[in-house]
């Protein structure tokens, strides 16, 4: 299973990314502090933080839309783009690109994976 291969701390989790790459049916992404994180198109896909698939909240806190828990296993990444200087935009091939996934997010995914 993909992991990270160190642990990000709240100083490093804005560390941007120095190589993204496609292994296989994996994503590489290797951060500037030198640390690796892998992830496959289904775990990407099913952590979207888009409204489509995460929903959202509410200034009362109620959560709306979202598509909740789907089988994603047959996704794949079929690109990327840089947002900014803190973000990556996916794109899947069940036609979902409206996730923003800061540097931040995408370490914290990757460290899930490696505690």
């Amino acid at each position: 299973m993909p992991t990270a291969t160190t642990t990000a701390t709240a100083t490093d989790l804005m560390i941007p990314p120095i190589t993204i790459q496609a292994i296989g049916e994996e994503v590489a992404i290797k951060w500037a502090d030198g640390a690796e994180s892998f992830f496959t198109g289904e775990r990407l896909r099913a952590a979207s933080p888009s409204a489509e698939t995460a929903g959202e909240r509410d200034i009362l806190g109620g959560l709306h839309g979202g598509q909740g828990p789907r089988d994603f296993s047959a996704v794949r990444v079929l690109g990327w783009d840089r947002i900014g200087n803190y973000a990556i935009r996916f794109d899947f091939s069940d036609g979902h690109r409206t996730g923003l996934y800061t540097y931040e997010y995408l370490r914290k995914l990757g460290d899930l994976q490696n505690p």
